[in-house]
């Protein structure tokens, strides 16, 4: 949560980072952690979608699954990528799971973890860790998997622009751009074309 009448905005992780994260927390044994931040960072979803999924979703043959978004009430389709796959897989076999059918995020307590708890235990983990990031909350996974897409797009990174507006379900590209923080980044290049 955020003070009264402040103003913040979660930021995006460098992908190497994310990526060292997701590692080290699973070499610490913190398992669903190491998953979930996965998750976001692979799948693009809002926490409240990435909480509802189940091991037979992220886990299946296909691999791909199906949700209805929780906020937009819209279909949509992810498809796992291959090695976060064997990752998904590692950390199912180390918490030896036995019915798929269970949510991936589940307390010591036998519940699925809220929003609220998750962000308490990102803030842990960014200062355990040493994560270099400003505002680290649950959006910042969704934002990292925006950024990655958008970098790795390089000559393509309009169309890449328009793939993200989709997945977001934004309803311009302007707002996917300030949504992954490039539309500033655009407005403070201005500066630097000046000469002295």
């Amino acid at each position: 949560m955020s003070r009264l009448n402040s103003h913040t905005t979660a930021d995006y992780m460098e992908w190497d980072t994310a990526m060292q994260l997701i590692h080290k927390l699973y070499r610490a044994k913190d398992y669903q952690m190491s998953l979930l931040i996965g998750c976001g960072c692979f799948f693009g979803l809002r926490i409240s979608d990435l909480l509802q999924l189940r091991w037979y979703q992220v886990l299946s043959e296909d691999g791909t699954f199906t949700i209805r978004e929780k906020k937009t009430g819209k279909r949509r389709t992810i498809k796992v990528n291959e090695s976060f796959r064997r990752h998904i897989q590692d950390c199912h076999d180390a918490l030896q799971i036995r019915n798929d059918g269970l949510p991936c995020s589940i307390s010591r307590k036998n519940t699925v973890y809220s929003t609220q708890r998750i962000n308490v235990k990102l803030k842990y983990i960014k200062v355990k860790y040493g994560v270099r990031i400003g505002n680290f909350s649950t959006h910042t996974l969704r934002k990292t998997f925006g950024r990655r897409v958008f970098e790795q797009a390089g000559e393509n990174a309009e169309m890449a622009l328009v793939k993200l507006m989709e997945l977001f379900n934004h309803s311009s590209v302007c707002i996917t751009k300030r949504y992954l923080g490039l539309r500033e980044e655009e407005i403070m290049e201005a500066y630097d074309l000046l000469d002295f």
